[in-house]
């Protein structure tokens, strides 16, 4: 299974301090050396992250959840009012 860390209430996806400090550890990199939204959402330190942290994870406008999903799918985020849900990708034609 992969798992996604997604934002489950209005507002977005953002971390808090802590979880960024934790995230930038775990990448052996400072704080100011990336940007949170350049982050895979299935990366596996970011799961790892928000796995420990558990809700310290979230900053004042988000809830972070890890949602899992089979391995194989080809997936991406939607986004509405800052609420996400995982989609699968499918095909279509016009």
């Amino acid at each position: 299974m992969r798992a996604i860390v997604i934002n489950r209430c209005y507002g977005g996806f953002g971390l808090s301090q802590a979880a960024k400090e934790l995230l930038a550890q775990r990448k052996n990199v400072s704080v100011e050396e990336f940007y949170v939204y350049d982050i895979k959402r299935d990366d596996k330190d970011l799961v790892a992250v928000v796995r420990e942290l558990g809700a310290e994870a979230n900053d004042s406008h988000s809830e972070l959840v890890i949602v899992e999903i089979p391995e194989n799918v080809k997936w991406y985020i939607d986004e509405y009012d800052g609420i996400e849900v995982v989609h699968e990708f499918h095909r279509s034609w016009y």
